[in-house]
Protein backbone atom coordinates (compact mmCIF):
# COMPACT_ATOMS: atom_id res chain seq x y z
CA UNK A 1 0.00 0.00 0.00
CA UNK A 2 1.39 3.56 -0.52
CA UNK A 3 0.47 6.43 2.03
CA UNK A 4 1.22 9.79 2.80
CA UNK A 5 2.31 10.14 6.43
CA UNK A 6 1.77 14.14 7.75
CA UNK A 7 4.81 15.21 10.16
CA UNK A 8 6.36 17.69 12.52
CA UNK A 9 9.50 18.89 12.99
CA UNK A 10 11.34 17.71 9.54
CA UNK A 11 12.96 21.10 8.86
CA UNK A 12 16.13 19.96 6.63
CA UNK A 13 16.64 17.43 3.78
CA UNK A 14 19.27 15.77 6.81
CA UNK A 15 15.97 15.20 8.84
CA UNK A 16 14.20 14.38 5.47
CA UNK A 17 17.10 11.22 5.48
CA UNK A 18 17.09 10.27 8.51
CA UNK A 19 13.19 9.83 8.63
CA UNK A 20 13.81 7.76 4.97
CA UNK A 21 16.56 5.51 6.24
CA UNK A 22 14.48 4.42 9.40
CA UNK A 23 11.33 3.37 7.78
CA UNK A 24 13.84 1.68 4.86
CA UNK A 25 15.18 -0.59 7.82
CA UNK A 26 11.44 -1.89 8.93
CA UNK A 27 10.82 -5.28 6.99
CA UNK A 28 8.08 -4.99 4.80
CA UNK A 29 8.61 -1.13 3.89
CA UNK A 30 9.94 -1.37 0.00
CA UNK A 31 10.25 2.65 -0.05
CA UNK A 32 10.22 6.14 1.31
CA UNK A 33 10.67 9.56 0.38
CA UNK A 34 10.31 12.30 2.49
CA UNK A 35 9.99 15.97 1.66
CA UNK A 36 10.78 17.92 4.58
CA UNK A 37 9.29 21.27 2.81
CA UNK A 38 6.15 19.52 2.61
CA UNK A 39 6.07 17.76 5.68
CA UNK A 40 5.47 14.64 4.62
CA UNK A 41 6.99 11.42 3.88
CA UNK A 42 5.60 9.17 1.32
CA UNK A 43 6.01 5.46 1.94
CA UNK A 44 5.13 2.34 0.15
CA UNK A 45 4.73 -0.42 3.09
CA UNK A 46 2.13 -3.61 4.06
CA UNK A 47 2.70 -2.49 7.68
CA UNK A 48 0.14 -1.11 10.07
CA UNK A 49 -0.15 2.87 10.42
CA UNK A 50 0.86 2.00 14.39
CA UNK A 51 4.92 0.53 13.25
CA UNK A 52 4.78 3.60 10.42
CA UNK A 53 3.88 6.05 13.26
CA UNK A 54 6.29 4.49 15.88
CA UNK A 55 9.39 4.22 13.41
CA UNK A 56 8.49 7.82 12.89
CA UNK A 57 8.53 9.29 16.04
CA UNK A 58 11.24 7.07 17.07
CA UNK A 59 13.54 9.18 14.28
CA UNK A 60 12.33 12.37 16.17
CA UNK A 61 9.25 13.64 14.71
CA UNK A 62 5.75 13.36 15.14
CA UNK A 63 3.36 12.39 13.30
CA UNK A 64 -0.28 14.22 12.53
CA UNK A 65 -1.64 11.94 10.07
CA UNK A 66 -1.24 8.65 8.09
CA UNK A 67 -3.58 8.25 4.67
CA UNK A 68 -4.02 6.23 1.91
CA UNK A 69 -1.89 7.73 -1.51
CA UNK A 70 -4.75 8.23 -3.97
CA UNK A 71 -3.45 8.66 -7.75
CA UNK A 72 0.27 9.28 -8.54
CA UNK A 73 0.77 13.00 -6.55
CA UNK A 74 -0.69 11.78 -3.36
Amino acid sequence: MKKVIEVEGMCCVKCAERAERKLRLLDGVTGAKANFKKGIILVESSLPDEVLAACVADAGFTVREIRLRKGIFG
